[in-house]
């Protein structure tokens, strides 16, 4: 936790404190080793960021007195679309894509995603927006990017990205691409990254009609999880 995260309605702006509890106040006391008079880093879940001065700590609580000065950093243009994976890779991948700076995050099903992961308690909006602020922590960010779900690969590919995708350069990962990744992309980014096993060849090709370039990471057939920030890393930087 690089960034202790407050909802709006933790801080009292007329006092300018929080009183905090649970997992904050643990980390502050057993992590941090934090004590009184000490300073720790904060934001405000889609506000400033700032610092916190503690004024009184024990087992229990934690309370700050609380100052707001800085802006968070910038987003990065990059627009995530996701297989939906596994329920224990989903739950990190949110926090990772959040800790990258993404800035719109879009789950869809394809033809080998699982049709019982949707029943998962991991896809409710509050089990996603946990996994987002752990991510949020990490980079010291305090905007969340948006998600939504999709669960009808047609719709997507039909309706929803055709629009969406003007303007921006789209690229898929592919491992029997011809193309490699390219580096340092200028503007704005739709990455879609699909589910391990690889996307079809038929969905690879409706992508490709609306405007996706396939590309690929070299000879390894890696997993999800380091694909998104290698691709980030190709992209970006």
């Amino acid at each position: 936790m690089n960034c202790l995260l407050l909802e709006p309605g933790e801080w009292d702006p007329a006092t300018g404190r929080a009183r905090l509890a649970g997992r904050r106040c643990q980390h502050a006391r057993e992590i941090l080793r934090a004590q009184v008079g000490d300073r720790l880093r904060v934001g405000l879940v889609g506000g400033r960021m700032g610092q916190g001065r503690i004024v009184a700590l024990d087992e229990a609580l934690l309370e700050l007195e609380l100052a707001f000065d800085a802006e968070p950093p910038p987003k990065r243009p990059v627009e995530l679309v996701l297989a939906l994976p596994r329920m224990p890779v989903f739950r990190r991948l949110l926090s990772t894509a959040a800790s990258l700076g993404v800035e719109r995050i879009l789950v869809v099903a394809t033809a080998r995603t699982e049709k019982s992961f949707w029943q998962s308690h991991d896809v409710a909006p509050d089990a996603i927006r946990e996994r987002l602020l752990l991510g949020l922590e990490q980079a010291r960010d305090t905007i969340l990017p948006e998600v939504s779900l999709h669960r009808h690969f047609g719709s997507l590919v039909g309706e929803i990205l055709p629009p969406r995708l003007a303007g921006r350069r789209a690229i898929v990962a592919h491992p029997a691409a011809a193309s490699p990744c390219p580096h340092r992309v200028s503007g704005p980014i739709t990455l879609f990254v699909g589910p391990e096993g690889g996307l079809l060849e038929d969905e690879i090709e409706r992508l490709a009609a609306i405007g996706f370039e396939p590309v690929h990471l070299g000879a390894r057939i890696l997993r999800v999880e380091p694909v998104i920030p290698l691709l980030f890393g190709r992209l970006l930087d």
